[in-house]
């Protein structure tokens, strides 16, 4: 069983203690049930499971529920269609760098902000990189001169660049800035549906999603793994597995 500390997980049907049947290896999201804590054990309702990508491993499935979801009902909510230009804010960051794959499998442009060192990691995604800070309207008013139909916020802190980039009837929504809601934006954050937690596991099968897994941390070390989280510098996912700790 793998195990990502607080909010998501993937372990094997043997592995799951439940009440009800389970037909296949699931992955699952509980947020509001389950609080913060991290867990070896547990229950859940059949509502917040959906099956393992078949594509991917334990450790990058036990990466993709909270991030993937975040940015697939992000996108999905603003109604982002094929053809359209999306820009993500925070590209290369966990819930941006699904981000971009989703919006690319939905058919739409991609524009993406981060620095200069993971260009070449949001080109391999699919976006088109530009670098955040100061001038960031303007460069991407030159890849865009009309604007982009859509803006996903997953890093905070952006709400000007937002408004001077989105064309008119634009859409725009942020996971980290509420402010975003005194200009026609969308504040939101994750909602466990295991429905379209398996709408989000059959698309990483159909386009190959990758799961970027920074670092994986044996559950005696989840200290040192929650130390790293802390530092806000990794590229990608860090999973503590469960394997059969005394």
């Amino acid at each position: 069983m793998s195990f990502v500390p607080r909010k998501a997980l993937a372990m094997t049907e043997e592995a799951l203690i439940t009440c009800f049947h389970v037909s296949r290896a699931p992955v699952r999201q509980a947020l509001k049930e389950l609080g913060d804590e991290g867990y070896e054990y547990i229950a859940l309702p059949e509502r917040l499971l959906a099956r393992k990508p078949a594509s991917l491993g334990w450790n990058e499935s036990a990466g993709l529920p909270l991030a993937g979801l975040t940015a697939y009902q992000v996108l999905t909510r603003l109604g982002l269609k094929a053809g359209e230009t999306v820009l993500i804010h925070g590209g290369a960051g966990g819930v941006g760098s699904l981000g971009i794959q989703i919006a690319v499998a939905l058919g739409a442009k991609v524009i993406a902000t981060a620095s200069e060192k993971n260009h070449d990691f949001l080109r391999s995604l699919g976006a088109e990189p530009v670098s955040y800070g100061e001038g960031l309207a303007a460069r991407v008013r030159a890849l865009r001169p009309q604007g982009v139909d859509v803006v996903a916020d997953f890093a905070g802190g952006n709400l000007d660049a937002t408004l001077a980039v989105l064309a008119d009837g634009g859409r725009h929504a942020s996971i980290a800035d509420s402010d975003v809601e005194q200009h026609g934006g969308t504040w939101m954050w994750v909602n466990p549906v295991g429905a379209e937690l398996q709408e989000l596991a059959d698309l990483v099968d159909e386009h190959g999603i990758r799961v970027e897994v920074a670092r994986t941390f044996p559950l005696p070390q989840a200290a040192d793994a929650f130390l790293l989280n802390m530092d806000g510098h990794t590229r990608g996912k860090i999973v503590v597995t469960v394997d059969d700790v005394a």
